[in-house]
Protein backbone atom coordinates (compact mmCIF):
# COMPACT_ATOMS: atom_id res chain seq x y z
CA UNK A 1 0.00 0.00 0.00
CA UNK A 2 1.22 3.31 -1.10
CA UNK A 3 1.86 5.94 2.15
CA UNK A 4 -0.46 8.91 1.66
CA UNK A 5 0.61 12.22 1.60
CA UNK A 6 -1.41 14.53 2.79
CA UNK A 7 -0.46 18.94 1.63
CA UNK A 8 -1.98 21.13 4.65
CA UNK A 9 -2.52 24.54 3.33
CA UNK A 10 -4.52 27.67 4.01
CA UNK A 11 -4.65 28.44 7.58
CA UNK A 12 -5.93 31.07 9.77
CA UNK A 13 -3.26 33.60 9.15
CA UNK A 14 -2.05 36.81 7.00
CA UNK A 15 -0.61 34.44 4.54
CA UNK A 16 -3.44 32.28 3.66
CA UNK A 17 -3.61 32.56 -0.56
CA UNK A 18 0.62 32.69 -0.37
CA UNK A 19 0.13 28.97 1.88
CA UNK A 20 -2.56 27.57 -0.99
CA UNK A 21 0.20 28.91 -4.12
CA UNK A 22 2.79 26.58 -1.61
CA UNK A 23 0.41 23.59 -1.57
CA UNK A 24 -0.48 23.93 -4.56
CA UNK A 25 2.91 23.42 -6.29
CA UNK A 26 4.00 20.63 -3.59
CA UNK A 27 0.91 18.68 -4.62
CA UNK A 28 0.94 19.32 -8.58
CA UNK A 29 4.95 18.26 -8.36
CA UNK A 30 4.52 15.26 -5.70
CA UNK A 31 1.29 14.34 -7.96
CA UNK A 32 3.96 13.85 -11.19
CA UNK A 33 6.52 11.90 -9.33
CA UNK A 34 3.89 9.55 -8.32
CA UNK A 35 2.82 9.80 -5.12
CA UNK A 36 -1.08 9.49 -3.38
CA UNK A 37 -1.17 13.11 -2.89
CA UNK A 38 -4.54 14.75 -1.28
CA UNK A 39 -5.29 18.82 -0.76
CA UNK A 40 -5.99 19.41 3.13
CA UNK A 41 -7.25 23.03 2.61
CA UNK A 42 -8.17 24.47 5.77
CA UNK A 43 -10.28 27.65 5.61
CA UNK A 44 -8.93 31.03 6.83
CA UNK A 45 -11.97 31.50 8.91
CA UNK A 46 -13.29 28.35 11.19
CA UNK A 47 -16.45 27.85 13.18
CA UNK A 48 -15.08 29.78 15.53
CA UNK A 49 -11.13 29.64 17.34
CA UNK A 50 -12.19 26.82 19.78
CA UNK A 51 -13.13 24.53 16.93
CA UNK A 52 -9.89 24.98 14.82
CA UNK A 53 -7.77 22.11 16.30
CA UNK A 54 -10.75 19.73 15.69
CA UNK A 55 -11.41 20.94 12.54
CA UNK A 56 -8.05 20.29 11.63
CA UNK A 57 -7.77 16.79 13.05
CA UNK A 58 -11.31 15.74 11.42
CA UNK A 59 -10.03 17.37 7.70
CA UNK A 60 -6.75 14.96 8.14
CA UNK A 61 -8.38 12.14 9.30
CA UNK A 62 -11.08 12.13 5.90
CA UNK A 63 -7.82 12.46 4.28
CA UNK A 64 -6.63 9.28 6.02
CA UNK A 65 -3.10 10.52 5.32
CA UNK A 66 -0.24 8.35 6.35
CA UNK A 67 2.19 11.88 6.63
CA UNK A 68 1.85 15.57 6.47
CA UNK A 69 3.99 18.11 4.16
CA UNK A 70 3.53 21.33 5.85
CA UNK A 71 2.63 24.11 3.54
CA UNK A 72 1.49 26.62 5.84
CA UNK A 73 2.60 30.05 6.29
CA UNK A 74 2.72 32.28 9.60
CA UNK A 75 1.37 32.26 12.72
CA UNK A 76 -0.87 28.91 13.50
CA UNK A 77 1.19 27.34 10.70
CA UNK A 78 4.77 27.73 10.94
CA UNK A 79 4.68 28.64 14.79
CA UNK A 80 4.45 25.53 16.46
CA UNK A 81 0.92 24.89 16.91
CA UNK A 82 -0.28 22.57 13.94
CA UNK A 83 3.16 21.02 14.65
CA UNK A 84 2.23 20.47 18.42
CA UNK A 85 -1.38 18.86 16.55
CA UNK A 86 0.90 16.49 14.64
CA UNK A 87 2.71 15.36 17.25
CA UNK A 88 -0.20 14.51 19.79
CA UNK A 89 -1.95 12.90 16.75
CA UNK A 90 1.49 11.08 15.73
CA UNK A 91 1.71 11.59 12.25
CA UNK A 92 4.10 12.54 10.78
CA UNK A 93 5.49 16.25 9.31
CA UNK A 94 7.96 18.06 7.11
CA UNK A 95 10.08 20.62 8.68
CA UNK A 96 11.20 21.97 12.37
CA UNK A 97 10.09 20.29 15.56
CA UNK A 98 7.54 22.07 17.57
CA UNK A 99 9.57 24.00 19.83
CA UNK A 100 12.29 24.90 16.89
CA UNK A 101 9.43 26.13 14.92
CA UNK A 102 8.07 28.25 17.71
CA UNK A 103 11.09 29.95 18.28
CA UNK A 104 12.02 30.76 14.62
CA UNK A 105 8.50 32.41 14.50
CA UNK A 106 9.15 34.68 18.12
CA UNK A 107 11.05 37.16 16.51
CA UNK A 108 12.40 38.20 20.35
CA UNK A 109 13.15 34.60 21.33
CA UNK A 110 15.17 34.01 18.08
CA UNK A 111 17.28 37.41 18.66
CA UNK A 112 17.90 36.39 22.16
CA UNK A 113 19.45 32.97 21.07
CA UNK A 114 21.35 34.57 18.18
CA UNK A 115 22.99 36.47 21.03
CA UNK A 116 23.45 33.58 23.03
CA UNK A 117 25.77 31.49 20.20
CA UNK A 118 27.15 35.10 19.19
CA UNK A 119 25.62 34.76 15.81
CA UNK A 120 25.28 38.93 15.12
CA UNK A 121 21.55 40.51 14.47
CA UNK A 122 20.67 44.06 14.87
CA UNK A 123 20.20 45.59 18.22
CA UNK A 124 16.53 46.15 19.01
CA UNK A 125 13.99 46.11 22.04
CA UNK A 126 10.73 45.30 22.64
CA UNK A 127 7.29 46.78 23.46
CA UNK A 128 3.73 45.21 23.92
CA UNK A 129 0.48 46.60 23.78
CA UNK A 130 -0.24 46.63 27.44
CA UNK A 131 2.79 48.91 28.04
CA UNK A 132 2.43 52.48 28.86
CA UNK A 133 3.38 54.20 25.26
CA UNK A 134 1.88 57.41 26.42
CA UNK A 135 5.68 59.24 26.20
CA UNK A 136 7.02 57.92 23.10
CA UNK A 137 10.06 59.60 23.96
CA UNK A 138 10.87 57.93 26.62
CA UNK A 139 10.05 54.72 25.80
CA UNK A 140 12.46 54.76 22.65
CA UNK A 141 14.99 57.16 24.80
CA UNK A 142 18.57 56.73 22.76
CA UNK A 143 17.97 54.32 20.64
CA UNK A 144 18.18 56.41 17.73
CA UNK A 145 16.78 56.65 13.60
CA UNK A 146 16.02 55.33 11.48
CA UNK A 147 14.31 51.97 12.96
CA UNK A 148 12.44 49.24 11.84
CA UNK A 149 9.32 48.01 13.40
CA UNK A 150 7.37 44.59 13.13
CA UNK A 151 5.24 42.48 14.67
CA UNK A 152 6.96 39.81 16.76
CA UNK A 153 5.41 36.95 15.69
CA UNK A 154 4.32 37.38 12.28
CA UNK A 155 5.95 36.61 8.73
CA UNK A 156 6.46 37.74 5.02
CA UNK A 157 7.08 41.37 6.75
CA UNK A 158 3.17 41.68 7.24
CA UNK A 159 3.06 45.33 9.22
CA UNK A 160 6.32 45.76 9.06
CA UNK A 161 7.29 50.24 8.71
CA UNK A 162 10.48 51.84 8.35
CA UNK A 163 10.63 54.64 11.08
CA UNK A 164 12.14 57.84 10.82
CA UNK A 165 10.48 59.97 14.00
CA UNK A 166 8.35 59.74 16.86
CA UNK A 167 5.05 60.11 15.43
CA UNK A 168 6.08 57.88 12.48
CA UNK A 169 6.79 55.22 15.46
CA UNK A 170 3.71 55.76 17.27
CA UNK A 171 2.00 55.34 13.82
CA UNK A 172 4.00 52.02 13.33
CA UNK A 173 3.09 50.78 16.74
CA UNK A 174 -0.48 51.03 15.88
CA UNK A 175 0.12 49.21 13.03
CA UNK A 176 1.62 46.42 14.49
CA UNK A 177 -0.87 45.88 17.40
CA UNK A 178 -3.79 45.48 14.99
CA UNK A 179 -1.93 42.15 13.89
CA UNK A 180 -0.16 41.53 16.99
CA UNK A 181 0.03 42.34 21.12
CA UNK A 182 4.19 42.51 20.81
CA UNK A 183 6.09 45.04 18.49
CA UNK A 184 10.00 44.51 17.59
CA UNK A 185 11.81 47.57 17.13
CA UNK A 186 15.25 46.98 15.63
CA UNK A 187 17.64 49.41 14.30
CA UNK A 188 17.99 50.24 10.49
CA UNK A 189 21.23 49.15 8.99
CA UNK A 190 21.82 49.98 5.52
CA UNK A 191 22.77 47.02 3.52
CA UNK A 192 21.45 44.35 1.09
CA UNK A 193 19.51 41.52 1.58
CA UNK A 194 20.72 38.24 1.24
CA UNK A 195 18.74 35.09 1.73
CA UNK A 196 20.18 31.36 2.07
CA UNK A 197 18.69 28.33 1.77
CA UNK A 198 19.11 25.50 4.05
CA UNK A 199 18.15 21.74 3.66
CA UNK A 200 18.67 19.18 6.10
CA UNK A 201 21.47 20.95 7.93
CA UNK A 202 23.64 22.17 4.92
CA UNK A 203 23.66 25.30 2.83
CA UNK A 204 22.24 25.23 -0.70
CA UNK A 205 23.68 28.76 -1.73
CA UNK A 206 22.51 32.59 -1.46
CA UNK A 207 20.60 34.94 -3.24
CA UNK A 208 20.88 38.82 -3.00
CA UNK A 209 17.44 40.37 -3.58
CA UNK A 210 17.22 44.81 -4.49
CA UNK A 211 13.49 45.90 -4.29
CA UNK A 212 13.21 48.15 -7.51
CA UNK A 213 11.81 51.15 -5.55
CA UNK A 214 14.82 51.40 -3.56
CA UNK A 215 12.80 50.74 -0.56
CA UNK A 216 12.41 47.70 1.92
CA UNK A 217 11.97 43.62 1.05
CA UNK A 218 8.01 44.19 2.38
CA UNK A 219 5.07 42.29 1.65
CA UNK A 220 4.52 43.81 -1.81
CA UNK A 221 7.98 43.83 -2.82
CA UNK A 222 7.81 40.01 -2.31
CA UNK A 223 4.49 39.16 -3.79
CA UNK A 224 4.24 41.77 -6.19
CA UNK A 225 5.53 40.34 -9.58
CA UNK A 226 8.40 42.44 -11.23
CA UNK A 227 8.48 44.53 -7.93
CA UNK A 228 12.06 43.06 -7.23
CA UNK A 229 15.20 42.12 -8.61
CA UNK A 230 17.40 38.62 -8.03
CA UNK A 231 21.02 38.45 -8.70
CA UNK A 232 21.66 34.07 -7.91
CA UNK A 233 24.17 33.56 -6.55
CA UNK A 234 24.47 37.02 -4.37
CA UNK A 235 27.29 39.68 -5.34
CA UNK A 236 29.49 38.60 -2.61
CA UNK A 237 33.23 38.23 -2.77
CA UNK A 238 34.21 34.33 -2.57
CA UNK A 239 34.75 34.68 1.47
CA UNK A 240 32.06 37.01 2.19
CA UNK A 241 29.68 34.47 0.26
CA UNK A 242 31.28 31.92 2.72
CA UNK A 243 30.50 34.18 5.73
CA UNK A 244 27.46 34.46 4.75
CA UNK A 245 26.67 30.50 4.62
CA UNK A 246 28.44 30.27 7.60
CA UNK A 247 25.88 32.19 9.76
CA UNK A 248 23.08 30.52 8.12
CA UNK A 249 24.58 27.44 9.57
CA UNK A 250 24.91 29.08 12.90
CA UNK A 251 21.19 30.62 13.16
CA UNK A 252 19.88 27.10 12.19
CA UNK A 253 22.01 25.38 14.93
CA UNK A 254 21.07 28.31 17.72
CA UNK A 255 17.81 27.24 17.04
CA UNK A 256 17.35 23.86 16.45
CA UNK A 257 15.98 24.14 12.84
CA UNK A 258 15.51 20.96 10.57
CA UNK A 259 14.18 20.16 7.10
CA UNK A 260 14.25 23.09 4.48
CA UNK A 261 14.69 26.79 6.05
CA UNK A 262 15.61 29.78 4.56
CA UNK A 263 17.48 32.53 6.53
CA UNK A 264 17.25 36.18 6.10
CA UNK A 265 20.48 38.16 6.54
CA UNK A 266 21.83 42.13 5.46
CA UNK A 267 25.24 42.85 4.16
CA UNK A 268 26.41 45.88 4.50
CA UNK A 269 29.17 47.87 2.86
CA UNK A 270 31.17 47.85 6.07
CA UNK A 271 32.20 44.34 5.76
CA UNK A 272 29.33 43.22 8.14
CA UNK A 273 26.72 40.53 8.16
CA UNK A 274 23.77 40.50 10.44
CA UNK A 275 20.96 37.76 10.53
CA UNK A 276 17.52 38.79 10.76
CA UNK A 277 15.64 35.80 10.90
CA UNK A 278 15.18 32.36 10.02
CA UNK A 279 11.93 30.86 8.44
CA UNK A 280 11.05 27.49 9.28
CA UNK A 281 8.33 26.77 6.29
CA UNK A 282 9.42 29.24 3.62
CA UNK A 283 7.44 29.42 0.46
CA UNK A 284 7.64 26.28 -2.22
CA UNK A 285 6.37 27.38 -5.47
CA UNK A 286 8.39 27.96 -8.50
CA UNK A 287 9.32 31.17 -8.20
CA UNK A 288 9.58 31.48 -4.59
CA UNK A 289 13.70 32.15 -3.08
CA UNK A 290 14.40 28.39 -1.61
CA UNK A 291 13.37 26.54 -4.68
CA UNK A 292 15.01 29.05 -6.86
CA UNK A 293 18.72 28.65 -4.62
CA UNK A 294 17.60 25.10 -5.28
CA UNK A 295 17.72 25.49 -8.63
CA UNK A 296 20.95 27.00 -8.95
CA UNK A 297 22.83 24.02 -6.63
CA UNK A 298 20.85 21.37 -8.96
CA UNK A 299 17.50 20.45 -7.45
CA UNK A 300 14.61 20.10 -9.82
CA UNK A 301 11.42 21.51 -8.00
CA UNK A 302 10.55 18.12 -7.87
CA UNK A 303 13.48 16.38 -6.91
CA UNK A 304 13.58 19.12 -3.57
CA UNK A 305 10.08 18.07 -2.58
CA UNK A 306 10.57 14.79 -2.55
CA UNK A 307 13.53 15.44 -0.25
CA UNK A 308 11.69 17.45 1.82
CA UNK A 309 9.10 14.66 2.39
CA UNK A 310 11.72 12.28 3.13
CA UNK A 311 13.04 13.78 5.88
CA UNK A 312 9.03 13.97 7.04
CA UNK A 313 9.35 12.35 10.72
CA UNK A 314 7.79 13.08 14.58
CA UNK A 315 9.99 14.66 16.66
CA UNK A 316 8.79 13.83 20.36
CA UNK A 317 10.44 10.64 21.18
CA UNK A 318 7.51 8.47 21.55
CA UNK A 319 8.56 5.84 24.59
CA UNK A 320 5.65 3.69 26.28
CA UNK A 321 5.65 2.26 29.75
CA UNK A 322 7.39 -1.25 28.75
CA UNK A 323 10.05 0.13 26.76
CA UNK A 324 10.80 3.05 28.82
CA UNK A 325 13.99 2.51 31.75
CA UNK A 326 12.71 2.25 34.88
CA UNK A 327 14.81 4.67 36.59
CA UNK A 328 17.13 7.15 35.08
CA UNK A 329 20.27 6.09 36.23
CA UNK A 330 20.76 8.84 38.26
CA UNK A 331 20.01 8.60 42.46
CA UNK A 332 20.26 10.56 45.88
CA UNK A 333 22.38 8.83 48.99
CA UNK A 334 21.10 9.21 52.29
CA UNK A 335 23.91 11.28 52.76
CA UNK A 336 22.77 13.32 50.17
CA UNK A 337 25.59 13.02 47.40
CA UNK A 338 24.03 12.27 43.81
CA UNK A 339 25.66 9.04 42.53
CA UNK A 340 24.46 7.10 39.43
CA UNK A 341 23.04 3.43 40.08
CA UNK A 342 25.77 2.15 38.62
CA UNK A 343 27.86 3.47 41.42
CA UNK A 344 25.51 2.51 43.60
CA UNK A 345 25.37 -1.48 42.47
CA UNK A 346 29.29 -1.28 42.69
CA UNK A 347 28.86 0.15 46.45
CA UNK A 348 26.67 -2.72 47.18
CA UNK A 349 28.94 -5.16 45.62
CA UNK A 350 32.08 -3.79 47.41
CA UNK A 351 29.89 -3.99 50.50
CA UNK A 352 29.00 -7.51 50.35
CA UNK A 353 32.51 -8.39 49.50
CA UNK A 354 33.64 -6.57 52.33
CA UNK A 355 31.35 -8.24 54.79
CA UNK A 356 32.07 -11.82 53.08
CA UNK A 357 35.68 -11.21 53.97
CA UNK A 358 34.65 -9.96 57.29
CA UNK A 359 33.01 -13.32 58.41
CA UNK A 360 35.74 -15.15 56.56
CA UNK A 361 38.28 -13.13 58.69
CA UNK A 362 36.34 -14.08 62.22
CA UNK A 363 35.93 -17.75 61.12
CA UNK A 364 39.86 -17.89 61.14
CA UNK A 365 40.19 -15.91 64.95
CA UNK A 366 37.45 -18.00 66.39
Amino acid sequence: MSTRVGVIMGGWSGEHDVSLNTGDAVAEALGKRGHDVVRVVIPQSSRNEASRGLDLLQAIHRARIDVAFLALHGRMGEDGCVQGLLEVAQLPYTGSSVLASALAMDKKKSKELFLLHNVPTPPYYSVTVDDDLSDIEAVHRHFGFPVVVKPRGEGSSIALSKVRSLPELARAFEKVFEVDDHAMVERFIEGSEVNVAMLDGKPLGAIEICPKNGGMYDYHAKYTPGASEYHMPARLTSARYQNVLNLAVRACEALEVTGAARVDLLVTPGENEYVLEVNTLPGMTQTSLLPKIARHAGWEFGDLCERILAGAKLHTPNRDVESAPRRSGVMRRRDGVIATSSQQDAARDHGAASASEGVARRGCVG
